[in-house]
């Protein structure tokens, strides 16, 4: 399937919780061709946050992306374009899901994914000891891969070089984290689509690359050995290389 033959359509960006625009700045302008456009998810960097709401935050990098585009989203970021996605399918034209997933918590037919207790712990640990519980969390996201020191070191410096995110925003991405599932609705988004996991991904197991490929037959799956929840730093090489093919595919 083709997402047209516009070599200039923009490739948007959308980065995970707690983050900002800075986790893409070892990013080359362009990706397979495709001029790269960084959106802010509300509440954080120097975005005002929208209402507690999926859709809400979806309309919101909605309406601060081009007309048409293609759309990476890393972790949070993915769920937000998969809603942008289904929101708005004529303006996504192809969705770069990273280190992502249509459901972030476990259920009972649903075991690759984070224990709820897990993201009860962040809730709480926002309300004691905010910067405390962003770094922890970002150890949690390079944990096991191969390059753990160095990219937990590339994301404290991503981190740090835009303004802290809204208080509320993180517990309203929690929340998000915490209670969307948009399995049942992924069939519906027709355009082409590449989901890149971790081997080592102690937030959205590798496994979930399985399921992906029963619930949207015709997406693209891959797993990049030896990374964790941030293949884009620690497997930098490996990553784009999966991206730019996965453009020059889908663009052809």
């Amino acid at each position: 399937m083709s997402t047209g033959s516009n070599p200039s359509l923009p490739l948007v960006l959308l980065h995970g919780w707690g983050m900002n625009a800075a986790v893409w700045d070892g990013l080359p302008p362009q990706l397979g061709g495709l001029p790269i456009q960084t959106i802010e998810l509300p509440g954080h960097g120097a975005r005002t946050p929208a209402r507690a709401d999926l859709w809400a935050w979806a309309d919101a990098c909605l309406e601060a992306a081009p007309e048409e585009a293609v759309w990476l989203g890393w972790s949070l970021g993915g769920l937000v374009a998969q809603a942008a996605a289904l929101r708005a399918p004529k303006r996504v034209r192809g969705l770069i899901q990273l280190t992502a997933t249509p459901r972030f918590v476990q259920a009972a037919d649903w075991r690759p994914a984070m224990a709820e207790e897990t993201l009860g712990q962040f809730h709480q640990g926002l309300l004691d000891d905010p910067s405390g519980t962003l770094s922890r969390f970002l150890a949690l996201q390079v944990r096991g891969s191969d390059a753990a020191r160095e990219t937990l070191r590339t994301l404290r410096q991503e981190l740090a070089a835009r303004p802290e995110p809204d208080p509320r925003a993180l517990a309203d991405g929690l929340d998000l984290l915490r209670d969307e599932d948009l399995r049942g609705q992924l069939p519906d988004i027709a355009c082409p689509a590449l989901w890149l996991f971790g081997s080592h991904d102690a937030l959205v197991p590798a496994a979930v690359a399985e399921r992906i490929e029963l619930i949207m037959p015709g997406a693209r799956t891959q797993v990049i050995a030896g990374a964790a929840h941030a293949p884009h730093i620690s497997h930098r090489r490996e990553t784009l290389t999966a991206i730019e093919g996965f453009v020059a595919e889908a663009l052809g």
